[in-house]
């Protein structure tokens, strides 16, 4: 039974597991851009993002979702639809930091970290069902 429960959210649990690494990478490539090299928030953020990206694709292939096919058209087809809906979520994340920090003033670092919650259950759902989702066999 406990077995059957570690199967069936193995999935997620992975997922989590990656999601709050790379939550961990993006806001300390945040901060680090923006306290130590002095970008704005909106290069902070952009920059940010670009790395934990990069993080992400790579766990999520081999370790969360298992996609062990290096074939040429197999990993194109992948970046481009991980990139697309991680751009996506990364200008909802930016947007998020641009009124709240820049607008609205509130503290950046609290902010950067409530919107990664949002952007980690929004890639999750993209990674799951559209990036990596399994093929049915025939």
């Amino acid at each position: 039974m406990v077995k059957d429960f570690l199967r069936q959210y193995r999935n997620i649990a992975s997922y989590l597991f990656f999601g709050v690494c790379t939550t961990v990478i993006n806001i300390i490539s945040y901060y680090l851009c923006v306290r130590h090299i002095k970008m704005s928030t909106g290069a902070g953020t952009i920059t940010a993002w670009g790395i934990s990206v990069l993080f992400a694709y790579i766990t999520n292939k081999l370790y969360v979702f298992e996609s062990r096919s290096w074939d040429k058209k197999v990993v194109i087809a992948e970046i481009t639809s991980f990139f697309t809906c991680r751009l996506l979520t990364g200008i909802l994340d930016l947007t998020v930091m641009l009124i709240f920090v820049d607008w609205v003033h509130l503290y950046d670092v609290g902010v950067k970290f409530f919107s990664n919650v949002l952007v980690v259950i929004l890639n999750y759902i993209a990674s799951r069902f559209i990036i990596f989702k399994k093929k049915k066999s025939k």
